[in-house]
């Protein structure tokens, strides 16, 4: 596997460490099993969701939480006795945990299981102070500034 080496970036940049972490999680990841498997689908600029496929799990047996920008999705099946020999198994029912990591400012809006597919909603929620902002230009009003400025008219005198 390519190893990078990230220190020379981290030499001259400042908070950055978070993504390294990322960069480290992203090539050591253990998902390969891919299982359950999921989309991620983009509705609009700022809206997103992720569908995950747990068939045969009940909205009590799936955990989703959210800590430190990372959405965890757990899913523990329910401990029932087996009633008959079950001859051949194609349909997983294995416990599971899939961690996403999710940008800034992106909040889980809401989940449903329709279907044996877990439909959960995310959202873009940039603050207002982090927003653009438009600054009016005025003409003429720092001419009215400067003529009120005492050091300015001491200057003329």
């Amino acid at each position: 596997m390519t190893t990078f080496d990230f220190a020379p970036l981290f030499r001259t940049a400042i908070g950055f460490d978070r993504l390294a972490r990322l960069v480290d999680n992203a090539a050591s990841n253990t998902q390969a099993s891919g299982y359950p498997p999921y989309n991620i689908e983009k509705v609009t600029e700022d809206t997103y969701r992720l569908t995950v496929a747990v068939a045969g799990f009940s909205p009590e047996e799936i955990d989703l939480v959210v800590k430190d920008n990372t959405l965890v999705v757990a899913g523990r099946p329910a401990n029932e006795t087996q009633r008959h020999e079950v001859l051949y198994r194609g349909i997983a029912g294995r416990a599971f945990e899939r961690r996403f990591v999710l940008a800034d400012h992106i909040v889980v809006d809401g989940a449903d299981l329709n279907n044996g597919l877990l439909h959960v909603g995310l959202k873009r929620v940039v603050p207002e102070a982090l927003k653009p902002r438009r600054i009016a230009v005025n003409a003429g009003a720092l001419a009215g500034v400067i003529a009120n400025d005492p050091a300015s008219s001491a200057r003329a005198a």
